[in-house]
C-alpha cells in the first residue's frame, strides 16, 4: 500500500514538472513576450462599410475587401473590423475618431491584426524578435495592399531595408544564393517568429545539407550543437561560409599537433617536457619535432581539412594520426 502511494506522488510530480519549469522561466525573464494592446474608440459604433466606400473608393481593392462574412473574427465585418466603428468618424469635422494604422503603436496595430491572424506561423509573433524590437505589422505590410501577403516590398528587398549588415554579407565571396534569386530570407527565417523550424537551428541547415546529418560513429561536437559556431549563414570572406579561414578557425578549439608542436606522439603517453618542441613519454623516451621553430609557421599555411576531410563527422577514426609502424614500441621513431 505504501508503495502505491509513493508511486502516485511521483507521477504527480512528473506531471507538475513542466508547469514548474514554465513558471520558473517566467519569473527569471527567460521567456520574453510582447504584450499586445487592442485599441478602441470610446463611443463609436459600427455603421457598415457601405458608408466608408462613399469617400474611400480606392480602398476596396485589397485582399481584405474580398473576405466573406464568416471569415471576419469578432462579429464586425468590412472596414470596421480593422479600423473600429465609424459612427464618430463620419460625424467628425477633422477626419479623426478612427483607427489609423500609421498612428498606432506597434503593439496596438499587431493586436488588431492578431484578431484574425493568430495561427500557423503567426502564432509566435509575440515572442519573435520583430515584435520585441517594436516592429509593427504596418512596417512590412499594407492593410489595403493587393496580393496574398500585402507586402510593401518583396523579399529580400523588404528585409534589406532594415538589415543592412546582412545585405552586405550577401555579397561577400561566400554566400547563400540570395542575390542570384535561388532563395530568399524567408526560406530560413519566419519573420513572424524565429527560424523556419520547430527543432534546433542546425536542423534547418540539415534540410538542405543532409549529407552532414549523420549519425556518425565519430561526431564533431560543434556540428551536434549549432552550425553557426563555425559558419555564418549570411555570408563570409572565408570559403564555405566559415567564420574564419583555416587553420585559425580550428585552432580556436584545437591545439596544433604533429607538424605544429610535438612530433606525432601516441595520445596519452606524454607526461612532461620543458622544451615545447619536445615531449617525453612514461618510458623516458624523448620525441622531437623535426620542423623545429618553424613548426607554427608551417601550421599556419596548412588547411586542417587536408587531412581531416570529414570534419562534420565520420564513421572512421581520425586520418591525422601517425603511422603506428613508426612508434617506438614497433622499433620506429617519431622524429620527422
Amino acid at each position: 500500500m505504501h508503495r502505491k502511494v509513493s508511486l502516485s506522488r511521483t507521477s504527480w510530480l512528473v506531471k507538475l514538472l513542466p508547469l514548474l519549469l514554465f513558471l520558473g522561466a517566467c519569473a527569471t525573464g527567460a521567456i520574453r513576450e510582447k504584450q499586445l494592446t487592442l485599441p478602441v474608440i470610446d463611443g463609436a459604433t459600427a455603421i457598415g462599410q457601405e458608408a466608408c466606400v462613399e469617400c474611400h473608393e480606392g480602398m476596396s481593392a485589397g485582399v481584405h475587401s474580398r473576405l466573406a462574412g464568416f471569415e471576419y473574427m469578432g462579429g464586425t465585418q468590412g472596414c470596421e473590423a480593422c479600423h473600429g466603428g465609424g459612427s464618430l468618424h463620419i460625424d467628425s469635422a477633422d477626419n479623426g475618431q478612427i483607427l489609423k494604422f500609421g498612428e498606432l503603436l506597434p503593439e496596438e496595430s499587431a493586436a488588431v491584426c492578431a484578431k484574425c491572424h493568430d495561427s500557423g506561423k503567426l502564432i509566435d509573433w509575440t515572442h519573435g524578435e520583430h515584435a520585441l524590437s517594436d516592429v509593427g505589422c504596418g512596417d512590412c505590410h499594407t492593410i489595403h495592399g493587393g496580393g496574398k501577403t500585402s507586402l510593401k516590398q518583396q523579399d529580400p528587398e523588404l528585409c534589406y531595408s532594415c538589415h543592412k549588415e546582412q545585405q552586405a554579407k550577401a555579397s561577400f565571396p561566400s554566400h547563400h544564393p540570395i542575390k542570384e534569386g535561388k532563395m530568399t530570407c524567408g526560406d530560413c527565417h519566419n519573420p513572424h517568429g524565429e527560424l523556419q523550424t520547430d527543432e534546433q537551428a542546425r536542423d534547418l541547415c540539415l534540410d538542405c545539407h543532409a549529407r552532414h546529418q549523420g549519425p556518425f560513429v565519430f561526431e564533431h561536437a560543434p556540428v551536434e550543437e549549432d552550425c553557426n559556431i563555425c559558419h555564418d549563414p549570411h555570408g563570409t570572406v572565408a570559403s564555405n561560409l566559415l567564420q574564419q579561414n583555416e587553420p585559425f578557425l580550428c585552432l580556436q578549439c584545437h591545439e596544433g599537433h604533429f607538424h605544429a608542436l610535438r612530433a606525432g606522439q601516441p595520445v596519452g603517453t606524454i607526461v612532461g617536457g620543458d622544451d615545447p618542441l619536445t615531449a617525453i613519454d612514461s618510458a623516458g623516451v624523448t620525441y622531437t619535432n623535426a620542423h623545429g621553430e618553424e613548426g607554427w609557421q608551417k601550421a599556419f599555411l596548412t588547411r586542417c581539412t587536408t587531412c581531416h576531410s570529414r570534419h562534420h563527422g565520420s564513421d572512421l577514426p581520425s586520418q591525422g594520426a601517425p603511422n603506428p609502424s613508426r612508434w617506438p614500441s614497433a622499433g620506429g621513431s617519431l622524429t620527422r
